[in-house]
């Protein structure tokens, strides 16, 4: 848990517009000010992980150059 999910922010979950509806490899993402919050789709009960949003962004630029 974040420092800021422990005040009480909730976070909102988002998939990927990528991912369709027919499920595959997806993940969902909340995006709260000092972080951004990564889950598997298929399983959110198994907990999410928070990089920051320079790291999140880094992570994005990334994947849109290789794909």
């Amino acid at each position: 848990m974040t420092s800021e999910q422990s005040k009480g922010q909730s976070l909102n979950w988002f998939k990927s517009s990528y991912s369709g509806g027919a499920g595959g490899d997806c993940v969902e993402v909340a995006a709260l000010p000092a972080s951004v919050h990564v889950r598997d789709s298929k399983d959110t009960g198994r907990g999410s992980f928070a990089v920051t949003p320079g790291t999140w962004s880094a992570f994005v630029a990334h994947a849109c150059r290789t794909r």
